[in-house]
């Protein structure tokens, strides 16, 4: 960062001299694709029994053009949307990523997380599954239908723990550097101060 980006935002935080690592990646529980597989099995069933054994060829190609349509609503699109929801927790983050034509990101700092709470129904219970709901101020972020719910939960706590233990660590070493409370008075005067420029 350039001294003048640090003179208006402050010095960057202490945690990004430390490389962000990837904890987990994950979708949503498998379970959701039950469902699909077997209307796309129950689908092949139908159209190998009946196309073909229809007695004119309008017909079979009337059932064939339905098949394939039943097969793209009922199982490839529901497979194809499974895949586009994905979550991402790194040492700092976490990052969901959703949509199948239209991407939408949504992030938030585990700093900024001030509490993990975790619900489990009774499907989710008996499949090891659970959503998760990160509150951060008036905000929350909810994971759905999480694999493995509860060790999610308890690895998020953590890491929201260590995050807050690191930051509160670092702005007391801050605090302790000599010179630390002049600082603010080498600031820029209200009067002089204008536009920055980044290039």
């Amino acid at each position: 960062m350039t001294a003048e980006v640090e003179s208006v935002l402050g010095p960057a935080p202490a945690s990004y001299s430390q490389p962000e690592v990837v904890v987990l990646r994950f979708r949503r529980h498998g379970r959701r694709l039950v469902w699909p597989v077997l209307a796309l099995l129950a689908i092949a069933g139908a159209a190998g029994f009946w196309v073909g054994a229809l007695p004119a060829a309008w017909m079979n190609l009337a059932a064939a053009a339905g098949g394939i349509l039943l097969a793209l609503l009922l199982g490839v699109l529901p497979v194809f949307s499974w895949l586009a929801h994905r979550t991402t927790v790194t040492t700092r983050r976490v990052i969901r990523r959703q949509g199948l034509f239209s991407r939408q990101r949504s992030e938030v700092s585990l700093g900024r997380v001030r509490e993990v709470r975790s619900r489990r129904g009774l499907g989710q219970r008996v499949w090891g599954a659970g959503d998760i709901e990160l509150l951060h101020g008036a905000e929350s972020l909810t994971l759905v239908d999480v694999p493995g719910g509860e060790r999610v939960a308890d690895a998020l706590q953590e890491l929201m723990e260590r995050n807050y233990e690191h930051s509160a660590r670092v702005e007391q070493r801050l605090a302790n550097l000599p010179g630390a409370a002049a600082a603010p008075a080498a600031a820029i005067p209200q009067d002089q101060a204008g536009p920055v420029s980044f290039w």
